[in-house]
């Protein structure tokens, strides 16, 4: 992985660890890999261009389907913005 890779991926990382957070346990640094399970698409999405919308559906439906819990798609679109904004 080329290094602005490397540091694009940790910058995802960050925002879904500090800002998606749907089952709040940020605060919580021995369950820090709880996420990481989402980074490889969220990077693919990122690196490919796919838009605000495409990034919230994903993590929304990571959160209804995956989670199975009541999703939040407010917070969804704000994080991918964020990942857009890299």
């Amino acid at each position: 992985m080329k290094s602005e890779h490397k540091e694009l991926y940790k910058q995802i990382d960050e925002i879904l660890w500090q800002d998606w957070d749907p089952i709040g346990i940020n605060d919580e640094e021995n369950v820090r890999d709880e996420y990481d399970g989402y980074i490889p698409q969220v990077f693919s999405l990122k690196i490919q261009g796919a838009d605000k919308n495409k990034i919230a559906d994903y993590l929304y439906q990571m959160e209804t389907i995956n989670m199975g819990i009541n999703g939040n798609k407010q917070n969804c679109e704000l994080v991918a913005e964020k990942i857009i904004n890299l």
